[in-house]
């Protein structure tokens, strides 16, 4: 595993080389390359925090529950996993047929990998989107910008599964013995993140009103970004940018959202996305011999996708575990249970496709090797 990460570190740099002549803000890789160190500390503290925990659970009553664990079920929920991210795939190849082209689903789905590294390994899963627009503007010949593009809006599809069981979370929650100022922050982060997503929609398909919004905030904060980087940005190159990249992607996604077909189509497999998942982490509690209630599973796992969106740790490795732990527990479900099923989640949906995409972080690295040594 330690020389698969060195590979893909070796293969990241080798894509900054080239990322730069596309773009000059940070990129996936660039990020990072530069926090390699600090990535790597905060996936020991989130290992530490999931240690600690365990520790406080019982760690002999959790390699108990462990060993009880069904090998079948668990591989049926690796099998599910692999499904969504070929679901996944497929509404982004979609997307793509719809704003420029796709070059095919097998393509795709090894880009994806990349992408879910990228993800895995920059707080709030973030890095994931510009990585697979730079696979496909070097090896497909698509622009950067209309690649984003489909990106992005594939990220927004998710949005609408999302505000359906949030709002039904909110209500919940406050009908659970938990307390108060707990109720207050899991609803402020639903809140804010549905903000979020509302609003890159809104800059799908009001231009001008996003423009002005941009440009607004850009006046406000270029002095801070100037202080704080010491680099030296003009207003107009930054208006520039913000025109040319709003324009872009308000003309791919508003084409995205007005093809019925497509929408219909991308909505469909969102839902059935998100159904698969849930499944798949019921089958994690199954696993291990436990057959937790339904609903509080759903809204629970949901607020667990929630903190994985923040900005903190990598893949909230610690945070997500505590999170649940602490919210199963009002519903009856034992620590050492939550704490087993969630640790067979975490080796199904972040280290198996962290691995895979390292693996293909190597591949596309000696493939801009080869294309060095041809131009050159």
């Amino acid at each position: 595993m330690i020389l698969i990460l060195d590979n893909s570190l070796e293969s990241i740099d080798k894509l900054i080389y080239h990322s730069n002549i596309y773009f000059k803000m940070q990129t996936t890789s660039e990020f990072i390359r530069e926090n390699r160190w600090r990535i790597i500390l905060t996936l020991i503290i989130g290992g530490f925090i999931i240690f600690i925990i365990s520790f406080a659970v019982g760690i002999q009553d959790i390699l108990k529950v462990l060993s009880k664990s069904n090998p079948a079920t668990i591989v049926v929920a690796l099998l599910l996993e692999i499904f969504i991210i070929g679901m996944w795939t497929e509404r982004w190849s979609l997307i793509l047929d719809v704003i420029v082209r796709s070059p095919g689903f097998n393509k795709l789905f090894v880009m994806m990998f990349t992408s879910l590294f990228g993800n895995n390994l920059t707080p709030g899963a973030a890095g994931g989107e510009p990585m697979r627009a730079y696979l496909l503007s070097k090896f497909e010949g698509i622009s950067f910008d209309l690649a984003f593009v489909s990106a992005s809006a594939d990220r927004v599809f998710e949005f609408f599964p999302f505000v359906l069981v949030s709002a039904f979370a909110v209500y919940m929650i406050s009908t659970w013995n938990i307390p108060f100022w707990s109720v207050i922050f899991i609803s402020v982060l639903i809140i804010i993140i549905m903000a979020f997503f509302g609003l890159l929609i809104y800059v799908g398909v009001r231009r001008e009103i996003a423009e002005r919004l941009l440009l607004s905030l850009a006046r406000s904060l270029l002095p801070l970004f100037i202080k704080l980087t010491k680099k030296e940005v003009s207003l107009s190159y930054v208006t520039e940018q913000i025109n040319y990249y709003v324009g872009r992607f308000s003309t791919g996604f508003s084409t995205v959202l007005q093809d019925k077909k497509m929408f219909t189509l991308g909505l469909s497999i969102s839902f059935i996305m998100w159904g698969t998942d849930m499944f798949r982490m019921y089958l994690c509690f199954v696993a291990v011999g436990y057959f937790p209630p339904i609903i509080p599973l759903i809204i629970i796992y949901t607020i667990g996708i929630l903190i994985t969106i923040l900005p903190t740790i990598p893949g909230a490795l610690g945070l997500r575990e505590a999170t649940m732990v602490a919210l199963f527990l009002v519903v009856g479900v034992p620590a050492d249970v939550v704490i087993a099923a969630s640790l067979i989640d975490r080796l199904i949906s972040y280290l198996m496709p962290t691995i895979v995409g390292a693996i293909t972080t190597v591949y596309y690295g000696k493939l801009l090797n080869r294309m060095d040594a041809g131009s050159s």
